[in-house]
């Protein structure tokens, strides 16, 4: 057993600092072949950074050929830019200050073709007046509510705010974009039944818009939950993210997409406060908290240890095995949630093919690089 699970330790354990991130780049490469594997043609997958965050695994995605991507934030965007990423869906609808930053990316980073979503007539509005005034055209997806809740109108209000987008100057409807995360069920016939009327919804309204607007346009749909269902039994644009690193989370909840897990925690324990006790310093600052207590972190290094409590810088286990821990021993944790886990660290352990190991910054998990 210790020698399958060798893949994960790390040379001179003695010198690495904790807590830290850990990445592994030979896992890193082999999610981004399997991903591929699973759908027709690379042109369709337009991954998410908002999971990894950092330039390095850009770089990696790039070299396979993949010149689509998807992010969250101007730092995001900017991150992709720096690395001359073709083609950058910013997949959030940006307001007031965040207006500015979008043009003055474009202004910057010419070489990038940057888009963005727009749900709201009042946006578009204000986008239209920005690209008139720096004699620019600007790509916007139609924002779609198809169930989440969250962002975008209902897809019957989209021919409305087409129209009201096709009067407005410089702005050019480039496509439509749906996210779907609340369908996350376990059971993937359960994610089938559940993405089938999506599916139809966004097909249908295409037509119709293509139809109206006279050109052909891009669906961007969906994560990594329902990645598999559009790959397969649609034509979108696919934006999974998870699948880079893939966390306890998902490889719980979805066994059928056999992703390595590509990211680590290490952790050190710190002291044994009491008989069976062990504290360590994997605290909210280091893995993410968002979770129960007991769907934080998982110890493959230590499969038995039950988390106790959880504070800033201090994660109490329960140890009930024979086994002895002393302080300075090392543990290593899979995150069960791993997006918001990378950006509590400002740079990542990676360790090469050679057993070597670098250090990836984790960039965009600042709200601002340059711009």
């Amino acid at each position: 057993m210790e020698q399958e699970q060798a893949w994960y330790l790390l040379p001179d354990e003695e010198r690495i600092e904790t807590p830290s991130l850990i990445f592994y780049e030979e896992r890193l490469k082999a999610n981004i072949s399997l991903l591929k594997s699973k759908i027709d043609r690379v042109s369709r997958l337009r991954p998410h950074v908002k999971t990894y965050k950092c330039r390095e695994i850009t770089r990696l995605l790039l070299s396979a050929g993949i010149n689509k991507f998807k992010c969250a934030t101007i730092a995001e965007a900017e991150m992709l830019a720096m690395d001359q990423v073709p083609d950058v869906l910013l997949a959030y609808q940006p307001v007031a200050e965040n207006i500015s930053r979008f043009f003055k990316l474009k202004s910057q980073y010419p070489d990038t073709a940057f888009s963005c979503l727009a749900d709201h007539p009042k946006i578009a509005e204000q986008l239209s007046a920005m690209a008139i005034k720096e004699d620019v055209t600007v790509d916007v997806y139609i924002d779609l509510n198809v169930g989440m809740n969250r962002t975008g109108i209902s897809p019957d209000q989209a021919l409305s705010l087409v129209k009201s987008l096709r009067r407005l100057t410089g702005l050019r409807i480039k496509g439509l974009h749906a996210y779907d995360g609340h369908i996350h069920d376990a059971a993937m016939e359960v994610r089938m039944e559940k993405s089938a009327p999506v599916i139809k919804q966004l097909s249908d309204l295409q037509e119709k818009l293509e139809a109206y607007l006279g050109y052909d346009l891009r669906i961007v749909a969906g994560g990594t939950p329902t990645f598999p269902i559009y790959a397969s039994e649609t034509d979108f644009e696919c934006s999974p993210g998870t699948f880079i690193l893939w966390d306890k989370g998902y490889q719980d909840a979805y066994p059928e997409q056999a992703f390595y897990t590509a990211a680590l925690v290490a952790s050190r324990v710190v002291s044994l406060p009491d008989d069976g006790w062990i504290c360590t310093d994997l605290g909210h600052k280091a893995v993410a908290a968002e979770k129960e207590l007991k769907n934080r972190v998982f110890f493959i290094s230590a499969p038995l240890l039950e988390v106790q409590s959880q504070s800033e810088e201090h994660l109490v286990l329960r140890n009930t095995t024979p086994e002895n821990y002393l302080p300075g021993d090392m543990l290593y944790g899979l995150p069960y949630h791993v997006c918001p886990t990378v950006a509590l660290h400002e740079k990542a352990i990676c360790l090469k093919a050679d057993q070597s190991i670098e250090y990836w910054e984790i960039i965009s998990r600042k709200r601002k690089i340059t711009i």
